[in-house]
This record gives C-alpha cells, structure tokens and sequence, in this order.
C-alpha cells in the first residue's frame, strides 16, 4: 500500500525534556534520514493547543517518484514528569527503595529477572548506586566522630554532628552526581510506574482519556491513508492505553476511515503488566491481541537494556487467547546493522543512546529507520511483510547485502 498522506501521533516516554528536545531532536535526525537516501524533507513550524498538552507539525517529504504528507501530533507528558522531579531528592530515595522493595515482595521483581535478566540489572541499578553513596556517605561522618571524639564533645552533640554530616553528603552526593548516575531520574520512573500500575495517577488517566478522544476524532475526520500510534519506551504502555481507551469510546475504529496501526518500540510492558493490580492493562493486551480492526507492530532489540527482548507481550503476561490472537507482530532490530561499524563499539556501551536509537536515524539504509516509517511512502503493515521492498521503494535501490531478514521473536506472531 502506497501512502501519500500519514497521521502520526507520538507518545513519549518518561522523559521531563519534552517539546522542545524532541522537536530538535526529530529536525536533526530527519535531515540525516534523507541525506542517507537521497530524499527531500521539510519539517513544518510546531503549534500547541490551547492547552498546551499536544503539539503538532507537518513534514513534506518527497522521493524517487514519491511524495508524502504527515500530521505529526506529539502527545505531552512534560509537565506532569516535572512535578515528579519536583519531589524533594530524600523522599524520591525513601519512596524508591520502598517502591521496589513492594514490588519484590509481590513478585514483580523475580518475574522481570526472570523475563529478561538485563533489564532486572537495569530496574535494579539505580538502588545499587545509592547504596554505594550510602557506604561513601560513612566516610566523612567517620571523621566528623574522630573530631568531635578528639575535641571532647559531649556524645549527643557528637551523633547528631555524625547524623547530619552522613546525611548531609549522601544529599550532595545524589545531587550532584545525577548527571552521571540518573539514579534520582531511574527511581522516579519506577514510583510512577507502580503509581499508574495501581492507578494512582489520576492526572495521567485524565490526559490518557483526552488523547484516546483525539485519537477519536481524527480516525473520523482525517483523510490520512494511515493513522500511527507510536509508543516509545514507557510510552509503549502508554499508547496501548490511548489506543484501547479510544476502542472504548468507538468500537468501530479502525473499521472506518484511515487504517489504524499501533507502533510500540524499545517497550517495556511487564514493569506494568506484571503487577497483580494491574488486571485492566492485561485487559487491554488482550483485547489489542485479537483485534481485526487494529494492527500491532512490536519493534525489540537485544542490545537495548531498556526493553524486554525477547518478549512476547501477550503469553509473555500470562494471556491466552489461541488460535484468534493476530497482534502484536514482533519485530527483532539490529542495530548493528544501523550503525556504522566504526562508531558500533561505542555505541553499544551508551545505554540511553542505544535506547533512543529506535527513534534516532540509521547511519547505514535499514528498513526500520525511524523516519523512513514515519515519513516513508510504505503502510507499516507492508513494510514488515516486505522490508526489503519497502527500502527499495524509499530509497530507489536495492537492499544492502549487509541487512539480513530477521526472524521473528521466538513465541511472538
């Protein structure tokens, strides 16, 4: 199916930077994109509503005998996220290590360990680093007792001295080393997900419902051949949500109008699903799972640490719904087959750079470049039945030798 008009609406993930990085973001990669295959793009001015909770632009692209039109709405969390940065740093690290210590207790924990080890490592991490700050934290209190001990001081002087040097470093050192750690931003995620999970975010569920409206309207009135939902790591769970949310309003979407494809990448679905409370979520999946009127491409990578690979998410929570099921179709990424290979070794070691790169350009013609989705004259439903016809069809030349076809996930359909 060719597309000469494409509605796109991004969910992003728990991310505080928001509009105005990825508006730059998506400028610079997109010129990358069309540089590596030889294409003409243009990327319109953003214009927010008046609530500020949805920015939208155009992108004119035009190719080897093709041209495209896309409505790109990103949808926007910022100021929500904002607020939980907010939070004094003490409570963030009291709330996140009572956080994950809840859901180890409720089995959460061992069936993500078990589920994919990296990304146990990954969930576990920021705890382990404020343990190390803990320890460090001991040694400038032990010399604040030497001091005090030599000086004479009274012993309740002497402990509260210690209390508030210990306390007082491990709250410099959370501080100033998250730049480099991101524990603060790490443990932050992980409240907001047990929060959401329990539904105890009632803000998020009231913008969720706003965007599953809009989602709505536009299947009615766009004249798009294509509407994308796209989800990008916790926006993965997010836009599953948005998309059943709107099946709820409308139980004919999808059969009328643009055809709807949902568009998860680099998810990580269990740090939700799993939780016992989170039966509504596992509703969804399973409701998405035998949908004849939606499509659900699932993109994994191995390299990535931030996403479950390999993982299928409805047997993968438990859910059977045999013969009928028909999504997601999972689709294993290689990045190695995206990047150079003279930047690939350090690449694969910058974590977050890793994760972002299912939304950043190919540095080699791959036919899962973001923006060759995104801004491509293919259905994504045709890309991932032919990927090698679609690249062709973007680029005007054949499939490099190099970009092998892939299997499909092991369990996944």
């Amino acid at each position: 199916m060719r597309v000469q008009r494409r509605r796109v609406i991004y969910v992003q993930g728990y991310d505080p930077r928001g509009l105005a990085q990825y508006y730059r973001l998506f400028r610079t990669e997109l010129r990358k994109s069309a540089a590596l295959y030889g294409l003409q793009a243009k990327v319109g001015r953003p214009r927010s509503t008046n609530d500020d909770t949805m920015t939208s632009w155009s992108i004119e692209t035009q190719g080897h005998g093709w041209h495209t039109h896309v409505d790109y709405d990103f949808l926007r969390w910022e100021d929500l996220i904002k607020g939980d940065f907010a939070v004094p740093i003490w409570k963030t690290a009291l709330q996140g290590v009572a956080t994950y210590c809840r859901a180890f207790f409720a089995g959460v924990i061992p069936r993500v360990w078990k589920a994919h080890w990296r990304f146990g490592m990954f969930i576990t991490y920021p705890h382990f680093v404020l343990l190390n700050l803990a320890i460090w934290s001991a040694v400038p209190a032990w010399i604040m007792a030497a001091v005090t001990s030599y000086l004479g001081a009274p012993t309740s002087l002497t402990w509260m001295a210690i209390i508030a040097v210990y306390f007082g470093t491990l709250w410099a050192l959370l501080k100033y080393t998250e730049k480099r750690t991101y524990a603060l931003y790490l443990m932050s995620d992980t409240i907001f997900t047990w929060q959401f999970a329990h539904r105890e975010r009632p803000e998020w569920d009231r913008r969720i419902d706003r965007f599953a409206q809009h989602l709505v309207e536009i299947a009615r009135t766009s004249d798009a051949e294509e509407i994308m939902v796209v989800g990008h790591s916790s926006g993965s769970f997010l836009g599953i949500e948005i998309v059943a949310r709107a099946l709820a309003i409308d139980p004919d979407l999808g059969r009328h109008g643009p055809r709807i494809v949902l568009l998860t990448l680099g998810g990580n679905l269990p740090i939700v699903g799993f939780f016992p409370a989170s039966k509504p979520f596992r509703e969804h999946l399973r409701q998405l799972a035998v949908t004849q009127a939606i499509d659900w491409i699932d993109c994994q990578s191995r390299k990535d640490v931030m996403n479950f690979y390999p993982f299928d998410p409805i047997s993968g929570h438990g859910l059977d719904v045999g013969a009928a099921q028909r999504n997601p179709i999972v689709v294993p990424i290689r990045f190695r087959d995206m990047i150079d290979p003279a930047h690939y070794n350090r690449f694969r070691w910058r974590f977050f750079r890793v994760h972002f790169q299912f939304v950043m350009a190919s540095e080699r013609p791959h036919p899962f470049d973001f923006y060759a989705i995104v801004c491509g004259p293919i259905a994504l439903r045709d890309r991932v039945a032919d990927p090698a016809a679609a690249l062709t069809a973007l680029a005007g030349q054949a499939r490099p030798a190099a970009i092998s076809p892939l299997p499909p996930v092991s369990g996944a359909r």
